[in-house]
């Protein structure tokens, strides 16, 4: 059957009235074209549903923002009952005493969707589109391997971007080499807080900091940590994989305009649903960022295992960087970085050489 407009709505009838949570106006606005957006759906954040001659149904957040596209009929519905769930949820934790914004907002979720459809629950549970196994829970501190980083990174503490590299053999020297690195102080293993020490010398620190780094090995990754490679240094794809680099992770940090970014490639190609270099302010807690059924849809599942392990976290940075660290494997060394025993160098441009 092609999905029209009054079959959905027809559809949506039946299951809202099945339930005492759901009823006609919770069916998200639709349209023909995605321009109508503002017109139907208002500010930008809530669902707009565009149903297109062929009977597909694309799901948008913003003009240009498209989340989902189906011809399933039980699909589209999930994820109108999704959205109307959300917007339950929040009131209802809103106005819970005793309670904040965030507490028990994910799982409740996912309760009130397991009593429209059991189905229903499970599907939201997983963060995948349809029939994806629910990840087992993490079992360990959410904060131990990657997150703990998420708060100081906000204040661009102690560098502006992260980058984290991954291949067969490679090596955390090479690769700071190829970013300009001092070949002397890679060479002789200057630490980090040797380089802080150098403040005694007539120079202030936060001038040494934004010509230096600092870099290492943590699981399966080499990383980098700085605020910005030296002028005309570029370490491009080609470079990365003479090194023997197959996959890279870059966030960075720019908390005067609130803008925080996450790109990853593999094999010199960025996975991103052509959506380009992503802001993670476009995370929302119980909300997958990511295009869903698409190739970052493993991160809305990795993110929804960690609402759903560590309500706890009320920071969704913090719970993104964990969603990172369990689905990329991605470390960082804390006891290192804080201690200032993590690897350094500064840029042999910035040393005069």
């Amino acid at each position: 059957m092609q999905m029209t407009e009054h079959a959905l709505k027809r559809a949506w009838r039946q299951i809202a009235a099945a339930s005492d949570l759901l009823d006609d106006a919770m069916l998200p606005p639709t349209g023909t074209a995605r321009d109508q957006y503002a017109q139907r759906a208002g500010d930008p954040g809530g669902l707009f549903l565009v149903l297109n001659e062929d009977g597909t149904v694309r799901g948008y957040h913003s003009p240009y923002r498209e989340v989902f596209a189906t011809q399933d009929l039980d699909q589209v519905l999930y994820f109108a009952a999704e959205e109307a769930v959300r917007n339950l949820a929040e009131h209802i934790v809103a106005h819970s005493p005793g309670h904040g914004p965030v507490t028990n907002l994910v799982t409740g979720q996912a309760d009130m969707l397991d009593q429209i459809n059991p189905s229903w629950g499970r599907r939201f549970r997983s963060g995948g589109m349809d029939g994806t196994q629910t990840a087992p829970p993490c079992g360990r501190d959410p904060l131990e391997r990657l997150a703990w980083m998420a708060g100081p990174w906000r204040e661009q503490d102690p560098y502006t971007h992260l980058a984290f590299f991954r291949g067969e053999g490679i090596s955390a020297e090479h690769i700071a080499l190829l970013h300009g690195a001092d070949p002397e102080q890679v060479a002789t293993g200057t630490r980090l807080s040797d380089l802080r020490d150098m403040d005694g010398a007539g120079r202030d620190y936060g001038d040494i900091a934004w010509e230096s780094f600092c870099f290492g090995q943590a699981g399966d990754w080499a990383f980098l940590m700085y605020h910005e490679t030296p002028p005309g240094t570029r370490a491009g794809s080609a470079a990365l994989s003479r090194l023997g680099v197959t996959e890279t992770v870059r966030l960075s940090a720019c908390s005067a305009k609130a803008i925080y970014t996450f790109d990853h490639t593999r094999d010199g190609h960025r996975i991103d649903d052509d959506w380009g270099v992503l802001e993670l302010i476009w995370y929302q807690r119980g909300r997958a960022p990511y295009y869903r059924g698409g190739r970052l849809d493993f991160l809305n599942q990795a993110i929804r295992r960690a609402e759903l392990d560590h309500p706890e976290l009320t920071g969704e940075f913090e719970l993104y960087f964990h969603a990172l660290e369990t689905a990329l494997g991605l470390q960082l060394p804390r006891q290192d970085i804080q201690e200032g025993t993590v690897q350094a160098a500064q840029w042999a441009r910035a040393n005069g050489l």
